[in-house]
Order: C-alpha cells, then structure tokens, then sequence
C-alpha cells in the first residue's frame, strides 16, 4: 500500500470540495463555528481561492490511485511569518483511520517539503491531538507548543523543523 500525495487540479474541485464537507462535519462536533448550509452541505467558502491564491496548496491522499484524504498546506508566499509551511487542514476518511496511513501522509509531505512548520488544532478534538502526537512521536519530531484562543477557539498550535 503506497499512500501518494497529488496536488489536486483545478479540475478536480468539485472532489476536493465534497472531501471538505465530509471533513467539516467531522470539525463540527468541536467547535461552534460551523453550520451546515441549508441543502444538507457543510461548506467551505473560500476553497475557490485554492488555484486563485500562491501559497494555498491543496494535496489529494491517495492510496493505491484511490483519493483517501487530503491535506491543504498553506505556504508562501501566502504565509508571510517564520513559518515555511502550515498544515491548514488534514483529513482521511473513517474508513483508512487507524491503518497508519496517515502517519504515512504527514511523512511524505515531510519528505517532499522540508521546513519550518506549524500545525494546529481545536484543542476540544482530542482525536487531532492524539493524532499529531503520534506523528510527531513516530517521526521523531521535537515540537514547541502553545495555546492561542482563535475565533473563539482554544488552540492547540504545535511549531517544529523537518
């Protein structure tokens, strides 16, 4: 089982944009900011910025061809501060979870892109918390972290050097 990262085209939005309903209905249980719009769909506004925007760079997860996830890391020159890059959102569907695959995914994106990085999550999901513990821990990764209340939102923001 190869997980692969692909940079997802334009022209596969209409994935991409199905994969972020699915992965905000999941935020949702964590946080208070997000509704699901009135035709049934949690949507995320500013995902036409993606090919519209340098530094806003969505990733498919693939697995054996077949798109598991998706990762969207914002680099520069979108990101202006210390960090190289920012892991914005990471998803992979119930059905790969606990399959080390993930853990796969974030290595990858280590590998292929060397740097500075933050990640962050709502400090409610205990399940992200774990989840880039675990990343961190296997990958031998050495992180400050900090809390920051954003939105409304206690922060859980994790700062580290691949």
């Amino acid at each position: 089982m190869t997980i692969i990262l692909k940079k997802v085209p334009e022209s596969e939005k209409s994935t991409l944009r199905n994969f972020y309903s699915l992965y905000l209905h999941e935020l949702s249980n964590y946080t208070t900011n997000l509704d699901i719009g009135e035709d049934g769909v949690f949507h995320f506004e500013e995902l036409d910025q993606f090919w519209d925007v340098d530094g806003l760079s969505p990733y498919f997860i693939t697995l054996d061809d077949k798109v598991i996830g998706f990762i969207l890391l914002v680099e520069r020159p979108f990101l202006k501060k210390d960090n190289d890059y920012g892991i914005n959102d990471f998803f992979i569907l119930n059905k790969y979870k606990g399959k080390g695959l993930a853990v796969q995914a974030a290595e990858v994106l280590f590998r292929e892109k060397p740097g500075q990085y933050f990640v962050m999550q709502v400090v409610e999901n205990k399940r992200a918390v774990a989840f880039w513990k675990k990343v961190y821990n296997e990958l031998n990764i050495e992180t400050h972290d900090r809390q920051e209340l954003i939105d409304d939102e206690r922060c859980l923001i994790q700062t580290f050097k691949v």
